[in-house]
């Protein structure tokens, strides 16, 4: 148990880091370039897990690596930023917030397996809460944005069960490496092709840049993946719930955006049912 809870606080730490997503993307990037900001933020950080780990995946592993990569990296990362752009950061969170119920989705369907009704029960709650603590009724749909979003966090949660079921021989940060690094690939001539190139920094534009890569992709996902290894997919997704209350809670700090007792009450929901799924999936791997 103690294991179990050391490795849940520093998954926790990955999710909470990337609230800060839709700060640094609003206030320190250039505008309208969705695909350069997740192509800078993935390639260079999975060149450097690479350098540093010099681990290549086995020939019979090589369909899992690339599939994981664009999944969880390269797919993710263009609808994440898309969605960051195009939706305010409440309406984006509580769609994104929609992963942990997917990855039951994706265990009943491709698992076979009936995951618990606390866990569905606890997951559909989680959503709950975000809606409370972030969503505004002047959040503006645009269709876009929102298709996006949800095909974001199909992608993770798809991403996230196959990174459990389908293991390689590759030790976390090679594994972490290779994704980013794939997922970068994939985004390279989206990025070249979709965006005018990028004509001058500032000297916010390149901090956030670094930011997102070396903290947001490096150090995170290395937590992230290491906390799949250990915990179930349900368990390790619905910690992203803590997501959007970093982010909440930065605006909040830095934004000057509104608390009030509806939000309040949704970041308890938002910590409770997070609780709530990660007892309810302790006795069955899900």
């Amino acid at each position: 148990m103690p294991n179990r809870t050391a490795t849940i606080l520093t998954t926790a730490l990955a999710p909470l880091i990337w609230g800060s997503t839709y700060l640094v993307t609003t206030e320190f990037l250039p505008p309208d370039r969705p695909f350069t900001a997740a192509l800078i933020r993935v390639l260079p950080a999975g060149l450097l897990l690479l350098a540093w780990t010099r681990r290549i995946p086995k020939r019979d592993e090589w369909a899992t690596v690339v599939l994981l990569g664009f999944l969880n990296i390269g797919f993710f990362q263009a609808m994440l930023f898309v969605a960051a752009y195009r939706l305010p950061g409440g309406l984006a969170a509580v769609l994104s917030s929609t992963q942990t119920l997917m990855v039951l989705v994706f265990t009943w369907l491709i698992g076979k397996t009936m995951p618990p009704k606390a866990a569905w029960a606890w997951s559909a709650a989680g959503v709950l809460g975000i809606a409370l603590l972030v969503l505004s009724p002047q959040a503006r749909y645009d269709g876009t944005g929102i298709l996006a979003a949800l095909a974001g966090a199909a992608a993770m949660a798809l991403g996230v069960y196959l990174s459990k079921h389908r293991r390689t021989s590759l030790p976390v940060l090679a594994f972490t490496g290779w994704q980013l690094f794939i997922g970068g690939l994939f985004l390279l001539p989206v990025a070249l092709l979709a965006e005018p190139r990028l004509e001058s920094l500032s000297p916010a534009n390149i901090g956030g840049y670094l930011y997102l890569s070396l903290f947001g992709a490096v150090f995170a996902y290395v937590l992230f993946f290491n906390g799949i290894v250990k915990l179930s997919p349900a368990a390790v997704s619905s910690l992203g719930l803590l997501s959007p209350v970093s982010a909440f809670i930065l605006g909040w700090l830095f934004l000057g955006q509104g608390m009030d007792a509806k939000s309040l009450a949704g970041f308890a929901l938002v910590l409770v049912s997070i609780f709530g799924v990660q007892r309810a999936v302790m006795k069955k791997v899900v």
